[in-house]
């Protein structure tokens, strides 16, 4: 008689977390923004960087993979990246980094146009990553790669890396020691075809 009793009592006992349990684990509920997601990004939008080519241009060499832009919106598919470009990839932690990303800043700017400059933040975070770029002026469009996937497909290891893709689409990874402007000018020059003054 007490088993029959204690049943029941149980039973009452037992239902209510085990429908909390039920109704946490099939909860669709976005979780908020944080703070940093919700900041003002110091880059500009990533929206012209697959804007259409020229006909003759061919898809860029990039591994096939689409990262999503620093500020949001649409993730950016690496092969239908429009070249001649240079992809930096950059993490706020890593020192040479944050020695070379001032002259990228300064390509960017002096080749409006005619190259594009895009930076893949890696192995970051973005309060870190914001952070760093607001100090530093930077604004050219960049990539947000947590989980370092270019870093990886490329077969790379270390930071900084430097990719330089042609017009026709071929590319050149650079990995030595932190660009300055002269070896940047040349890079550029010799693995996209656009020539950098001043």
């Amino acid at each position: 008689m007490s088993r029959a009793r204690g049943g029941p009592v149980l039973a009452r006992w037992l239902t209510p977390p085990l429908a909390l349990l039920l109704a946490a684990c099939t909860a669709t509920e976005v979780p908020a923004p944080s703070p940093a997601e919700d900041a003002a990004s110091p880059f500009a939008d990533c929206a012209a960087l697959t804007a259409p080519r020229p006909a003759a241009s061919a898809a860029a060499d990039l591994p096939e993979l689409s990262l999503p832009c620093f500020t949001g919106g649409s993730p950016v598919r690496l092969t239908a990246l429009a070249g001649p470009a240079v992809i930096n990839l950059w993490g706020s932690w890593c020192d040479p980094c944050r020695r070379e990303l001032p002259v990228l800043q300064e390509l960017a700017e002096a080749t409006t146009g005619r190259l594009r400059v895009v930076g893949v933040d890696t192995m970051d975070t973005r309060d870190a990553g914001a952070s760093f770029a607001t100090a530093a002026g930077l604004s050219f469009p960049t990539l947000f790669d947590p989980d370092k996937q270019l870093l990886t497909a490329l077969g790379k290891v270390n930071l900084p890396v430097t990719v330089f893709v042609g017009a026709d689409g071929r590319r050149y990874v650079y990995t030595g020691k932190a660009l300055d402007k002269p070896t940047l000018g040349g890079l550029v020059r010799t693995h996209t075809g656009v020539t950098v003054t001043g």
